[in-house]
């Protein structure tokens, strides 16, 4: 049976998960994730969570890791014989991991993700970080700290608070608060540094990189997010819209109203652009006039009178107006479907990471 959960491995970093996690695993269910570094690299493994219902020797539940290049094994864990510490530093690029469930009652099963040596740093996390895991903590001052956060933190269990303009609580998940912000990619991970920073009081809920963060008041201190480097916040101007066709309404007293392309400004009064009714492969061209840096973009529906909003999107790019590349992300072999809105009120901030240059954008 299948007692596979999430799972997002990659060279680098990775995070995997038993199925329902956390809720109780099924029973008589099996999974083996094969972890793989590059040459030269050893793996770091954080135990996230192990919560395998307890019995002798491990005989209901258990995780094994087996090191092939060693030919050493750890485990068998489960809640009577869990890990001695929450981080593994082995001496091998390839760790085989072996789930296995019988029949059992209780359990939220296991939570577990991995880094390489070339990571720095292997501090110990303090307690509100416990979750999801960070597989490297290197203290930097007393307001000020850098973390290591696997890929395929943004799909587990917990809460974002925050809004990513204005920083984010100290004791929110940190990795996913990053994601969230676009700091890092959640296919690839990366590094996060995180500083204390006066005179946030309030963080407005938002809704960015498929992850909602929650409205927030707290005291004098907030915490911020710090950015990849050569990225910024600022709106880009937008010289001239353009699109494949616009509704051109006749309303209840016969007027004609035209959804064209300038109206999809963000911030624009009364109805937004809406493409023709039942057009296929429908698209908005920006054309902000001369090549610059993207580093995200943000949609909106249109509220008026209207529940229209567009729920997924791909984007293009070009520098030319005439050849157009497809954006992938980091590595990405397929075109990447950005999550867009779920009504037509609310704002959805998705970021490029790694950012686009080009003039065009579709």
């Amino acid at each position: 049976g299948d007692g596979c959960g999430h799972t997002l491995l990659t060279p680098h970093s990775g995070t995997l998960s038993s199925k329902n996690y956390p809720g109780t695993y099924p029973n008589h269910t099996a999974c083996r994730w094969r972890l793989r570094a590059p040459p030269g690299t050893s793996l770091l493994l954080a135990f996230g969570d192990v919560d395998l219902e307890p019995s002798e020797r491990c005989a209901r539940s258990s995780l094994l890791l087996a090191d092939p290049q060693a030919g050493t094994a750890y485990g068998p864990y489960c809640r009577n014989a869990g890990p001695a510490t929450p981080l593994l530093v082995t001496n091998s690029s390839a760790v085989t991991v072996l789930f296995n469930s019988t029949s059992h009652h209780s359990g939220r099963g296991l939570l577990l993700s991995y880094a390489t040596s070339q990571h720095p740093g292997r501090g110990e996390r303090p307690p509100e970080m416990q979750r999801p895991p960070r597989l490297s903590l290197t203290p930097l001052l007393d307001v000020c700290f850098s973390v290591y956060c696997p890929a395929g933190c943004k799909d587990i269990d917990g809460d974002i608070w925050g809004n990513p303009s204005q920083g984010y609580r100290d004791t929110s998940v940190l990795c996913k608060a990053a994601v969230h912000a676009g700091v890092i990619a959640d296919e690839l991970g990366g590094q996060v540094t995180l500083s204390r920073e006066k005179g946030i009081t309030l963080y407005e809920s938002a809704f960015a990189n498929g992850l909602h963060s929650k409205r927030w008041a707290r005291g004098d201190w907030g915490p911020q997010l710090h950015p990849t480097p050569g990225s910024c916040g600022d709106a880009l101007e937008v010289a001239a819209f353009n699109a494949s066709s616009w509704w051109h309404e006749v309303d209840a007293l016969g007027q004609d109203r035209a959804w064209a392309a300038e109206r999809a400004a963000l911030g624009t009064a009364g109805h937004s652009w809406a493409a023709e009714p039942g057009s296929e492969g429908a698209w908005l061209e920006l054309d902000l006039g001369t090549r610059r840096n993207i580093t995200g973009i943000t949609t909106k529906g249109s509220s008026e009178q209207y529940d229209y909003y567009v729920t997924s999107y791909r984007v293009s790019s070009s520098r030319d107006g005439k050849n157009w590349r497809p954006y992938r992300g980091s590595g990405g072999q397929e075109d990447k479907v950005f999550e867009g809105n779920a009504d037509s009120h609310g704002e959805v901030s998705n970021a490029f990471i790694p950012p686009i240059v080009a003039r065009y954008v579709r």
